[in-house]
């Protein structure tokens, strides 16, 4: 029986791929109609996607070949899906992460940021949550939390190296009687007082006491200072691990680009509803995010420190107090920072590409007014997009030399041959090695499905069957859904998660006459709220194999976080976004639903 279960549990991927379109099978063949075969197609993908079975970007193609052979779509229909508007902005996005870390840009901001905050406890862990949130937005969680940890591991092991060297070096002054420092009160990891009992039992500092301490007696102090030590760093090594990753995934939801449900939203939008007016862009989802992101993570850092360090304000943030292990801490990342040089030509040219974007982005259609697009190419409609800008400035990597052109030589390559002309700042090798080419499948397979349930009828179908939840208040429904899409989201990739949400969160809210926006966008940012697992995120994953965390840990941490994002969602689009997207009347563009072709 044991070696029967072993067999079944190394081979389930198989069972699962040949089982479930056997045990579903009936239902198309039952129920002939187009929606219920664009069902199956769904239940389908939707297994494979949460059992990873198969890679994620392998089931994003099973449109491709099931609804042309159901009679859904035609095949060049299902197709074109697999290359949008919102594609070209991702790709867009990602050379431009790609050129940052190629020359390490991120890790001179970040260092920089952190040189800034200090090294005391609170606000060392909300310098790396700072700098973990800003760098996500531009960069991959992924890549931000495998690039802060190492600088966060090196610091704390610092701080407790410095730490042990002063104890030590305070406890044995404090029994010489020959230094200058008697009377002085020598002050353990934990605050205490290393005290020895008086006559009437009262404690007594260390230099009152009728002989100083023997060697041995010495020695078992220090191993009970050595002991605090270590659970203290234990707990502030879990904290700070914990803050990086966790600061990481909130980061990403504040901008367009800084993670993938946001561009699945942006194309789901784009596709279900063709003449929304591009209510989702970089500048409006900028305005609705940011500022939830910067509550989340205030929020987050105050649970973490609540949660691992205690709130103790003078210990914590030390009161504008400086000691010399805090200035032997300090100096690791100040020698890191230095071990960068001077800002080259290229990193330069990087940050300049990189901030003409963004402010690209933001001026392009800003809302409040006409913007640079609208008034030079958009007067007949939407022909410069997000994603035109993006592609546009992310070719600059590919013209732009990495030094400035001279007549000298420009020295060696790695192999010893010389250089005779430099390089650009991106190469398309470095680019293909880099590119998570998957990633753009995932985003088709989803426009694909939400193509298949318009021209199935599958869409309307189920607004019609959630036409009952009209009776319910929508504040309601947005905490359900969220509720529902962050429980889900841990056990799935928060990619799959929207993509399969999406399409019936629209088809619902159409048939409710609710502004589609109001459950979307909400569901959407749940959907990157993936903090109780190890295994839910890349992030979640490098920090648990980083600080030597159990699951429990993860768990009881990412708990509370995942009701502080739930609630700090609804908060925002009940007020802020409320007005931003004009939440309170059904739109007239959403009783258009048809695909734009």
């Amino acid at each position: 029986m044991a070696a029967a279960s072993w067999w079944l549990w190394h081979h389930r991927n198989y069972l699962i791929l040949i089982l479930t379109p056997l045990v579903f099978l009936p239902l198309p063949i039952v129920i002939p109609t187009s929606e219920a075969k664009c069902g199956y197609a769904i239940i389908l993908m939707a297994l494979y996607w949460c059992t990873e079975c198969m890679p994620l970007a392998v089931t994003a193609l099973l449109p491709v070949v099931l609804f042309p052979m159901m009679g859904i779509m035609k095949a060049g229909d299902v197709c074109v899906e697999y290359l949008k508007d919102s594609n070209m902005l991702f790709i867009g996005g990602l050379l431009v992460a790609i050129a940052v870390e190629e020359w390490k840009l991120h890790k001179r901001i970040a260092l920089r940021v952190l040189l800034l905050v200090g090294v005391r406890p609170a606000l060392l862990m909300m310098g790396f949550m700072l700098v973990s949130a800003f760098l996500s937005m531009w960069i991959s969680n992924t890549a931000t939390t495998a690039m802060m940890l190492p600088i966060a591991q090196a610091v704390l092991e610092q701080l407790a190296a410095t730490e042990a060297a002063a104890d030590e070096r305070e406890l044995r002054a404090a029994r010489d009687p020959g230094q200058d420092n008697q009377g002085y009160e020598l002050e353990a990891p934990r605050g205490h007082m290393l005290e020895e009992k008086g006559p009437e039992g009262g404690k007594l500092p260390l230099d009152e006491a009728p002989e100083h301490h023997t060697e041995s007696e010495l020695d078992s102090i220090l191993e009970k200072m050595r002991v605090e030590r270590v659970q203290k760093y234990a707990s502030l090594t879990k904290g700070m691990c914990l803050s990086v990753c966790y600061s990481a995934s909130i980061g990403g939801t504040a901008t367009l680009t800084g993670t993938t449900p946001n561009l699945i939203l942006k194309g789901q939008v784009d596709k279900i509803y063709p003449l929304n007016g591009d209510i989702i862009n970089f500048a409006s989802w900028f305005g609705f995010a940011f500022p939830n992101m910067v509550i989340m993570l205030v929020l987050s850092w105050l649970w973490l420190q609540l949660l691992f360090m205690g709130f103790n304000f003078k210990k914590s943030f030390g009161c504008g107090m400086s000691s010399e292990r805090d200035k032997e801490a300090y100096g690791v990342m100040r020698a890191e920072y230095r071990k960068l040089g001077r800002m080259a030509f290229a990193e330069a040219a990087v940050l300049a590409v990189f901030t003409t974007l963004v402010v690209l982005w933001f001026t392009r259609e800003p809302g409040f007014m006409d913007g640079w697009a609208t008034v030079l190419f958009n007067q007949g409609g939407q022909f410069v997009t997000d994603g035109t800008v993006a592609i546009f400035m992310s070719m600059l990597f590919f013209v732009i030399p990495s030094k400035l052109p001279r007549f000298r030589d420009y020295g060696l390559s790695a192999e010893g041959k010389r250089i005779k002309a430099p390089p650009t700042l991106l190469s398309w090798k470095v680019v293909h090695e880099r590119m998570p080419w998957n990633i753009i499948l995932l985003l088709g397979g989803g426009f694909a499905l939400a193509a298949g349930s318009e021209v199935s009828g599958l869409s309307l179908w189920l607004g019609e069957s959630l036409a009952p939840l009209k009776s319910i208040p929508a504040f309601a429904i947005s905490l359900i859904l969220c509720l529902l899409v962050a429980t889900f989201t841990e056990c799935s990739s928060n990619t799959a998660t929207t993509t399969l949400f999406l399409p019936i969160l629209a088809s619902m809210a159409t048939a409710i006459k609710l502004h589609p926006l109001y459950v979307m966008v909400p569901c959407t940012v749940s959907a990157s709220l993936a903090f109780m697992l190890p295994v839910a995120t890349p992030p979640n994953a490098i920090a648990f194999s980083f600080g030597n965390l159990r699951v429990m840990d993860m768990v009881q941490a990412g708990f509370m976080l995942n009701i502080i994002g739930i609630l700090t969602i609804n908060l925002g689009i009940n007020t802020w976004g409320y007005v931003m997207f004009d939440l309170g009347k059904f739109p007239a563009w959403a009783n258009t639903t048809q695909s734009l072709p």
